[in-house]
């Protein structure tokens, strides 16, 4: 049972961001693309993440994104920003901020990639105001060990995403953090769902956002179906994802 009201339940997208020919983001076809997965069922939209490529994205870049889909999607869809992964020197605590003004309806804000996970959470959430801030603990991503048990405990987040694929690690997420918990791996979308986590935000959707949704409402078959397109996500990555899209809809392949 969550202390915290949720940002959103159910399955979000992991949103990619296309590009363009010339290396641009591609922001028209991004936004469209958002929309037509919300016509899909997914619940909210999380813009410049891990499959957002969010390393490679710039803070003009991040809310300019922010906005195009925010323009695309039904009034009242979340829409939710990533805030961490930012270049040496530019501030995630900045970003947050202006995320907020920008209408955001949370910060997704990966762990550091170093210094104190305490100070650097309390940071973001003091410049955050009321804009509900999303901790995401992936060591793969952040090259660290993420957010640990204890500390997760301690910080004043609205939340949490795990993109670890451990079960072991969400139990122990369950047991001590009574706050809304996203999980971040499609192999275990029912198995989350059955526990009591509050949704999760997947690359998947991007291909499948029904299989998704099924799969965390305890659908066994979705889950079991699910696994071509997981496999394309965690062997294939970003690139593999845009190939499949290409595929189906004829959208850009360009990454960063």
């Amino acid at each position: 049972m969550t202390t915290s009201k949720p940002v959103f339940t159910g399955v979000a997208v992991a949103l990619v961001t296309f590009f363009d020919e010339h290396g641009h983001v591609d922001y028209a076809t991004t936004a469209k693309h958002a929309a037509h997965l919300v016509e899909r069922g997914v619940r909210a939209l999380v813009l410049a993440g891990t499959t957002g490529e969010a390393p490679h994205l710039s803070m003009k870049e991040r809310l300019h994104l922010l906005d195009h889909v925010k323009a695309a999607v039904p009034a009242g869809t979340p829409v939710i920003l990533g805030t961490g992964s930012l270049a040496a020197g530019v501030s995630t605590p900045d970003l947050t901020r202006r995320a907020g003004e920008h209408g955001a309806a949370a910060a997704l804000v990966l762990s550091p990639h170093h210094g104190d996970v305490r100070q650097f959470y309390g940071e973001v959430v003091a410049a955050a105001g009321n804009l509900p801030v999303i901790a995401y603990h992936y060591p793969q991503m952040s090259g660290t060990a993420g957010i640990s048990i204890d500390d997760l405990k301690a910080l004043k987040v609205a939340g949490l995403k795990d993109s670890t694929g451990d079960s072991e690690r969400l139990l122990e997420e369950l047991a001590h953090f009574h706050k809304p918990i996203y999980v971040g791996s499609s192999a275990m979308v029912a198995y989350a769902g059955l526990l009591g986590c509050a949704g999760a935000i997947l690359a998947a959707a991007n291909l499948e956002p029904e299989l998704c949704a099924d799969a965390f409402a305890g659908n066994v078959q979705a889950q079991k179906d699910l696994l071509a397109i997981h496999h394309i996500v965690s062997h294939q990555g970003v690139k593999g994802i845009k190939e499949e899209l290409a595929r189906r809809h004829g959208t850009p392949t360009a990454c960063r």
